[in-house]
């Protein structure tokens, strides 16, 4: 029964670094992604729909997305979604696809990006640790109960610290990562 703990918390920190990384790239950066739409919810039919499920979204060379719907009747309500949302685009529709202009950012608005980037990934890093804190906690408790020896709990408990070592450096990995794309002009 010793090394499915360590099995476990290493799924589960797995899962945040997964999680946070997904987080990270719905985050703006300067250039457009059609991740940053997977959020905004059309009304199709009655039923809140994400725009990626009832649209084609393109990215073009000229800082835009183009979301192409596959019925006309929705090109209003996919308006009406982008600018209730918190991104900050006008939309532009031609009566064919609605048009996002990514103006370029300024310096100011790129470090307040990188500055969330940074508490996401701060979030991401106290969830390790209390997974470690956790996992530590069920060893003390198998020790106390006799199913595990002294030498046996700290090797272990090493074992942990690693662990929690690797994934968070994963987690400052991706937010140098996120920072230099956010930064690039």
């Amino acid at each position: 029964m010793k090394e499915p703990i360590i099995k476990e918390t290493e799924e589960k920190m797995k899962k945040s670094v997964n999680s946070i990384d997904e987080e990270l790239k719905k985050l703006r950066t300067g250039r457009p992604s059609p991740a940053l739409l997977e959020e905004i919810k059309v009304d199709y039919y009655g039923v809140p729909t994400p725009i990626n499920q009832v649209a084609t979204v393109n990215v073009t060379e000229e800082r835009s997305l183009i979301i192409k719907p596959w019925e006309k009747n929705l090109l209003g309500a996919i308006e009406k979604a982008i600018q209730s949302s918190d991104l900050g685009l006008n939309p532009m529709n031609d009566g064919n696809v609605v048009r996002l202009v990514f103006p370029t950012p300024t310096t100011e608005q790129r470090q307040k990006w990188v500055k969330k980037a940074k508490d996401i990934v701060e979030h991401g890093k106290i969830a390790i640790r209390n997974i470690r804190r956790d996992s530590i906690k069920v060893l003390k408790e198998m020790k106390k109960d006799g199913e595990i020896s002294e030498d046996d709990e700290r090797r272990l408990e090493k074992e942990i610290q690693n662990l929690t070592d690797k994934y968070v450096e994963e987690l400052d990995k991706l937010f140098e990562k996120k920072e230099k794309e956010i930064m690039e002009f």
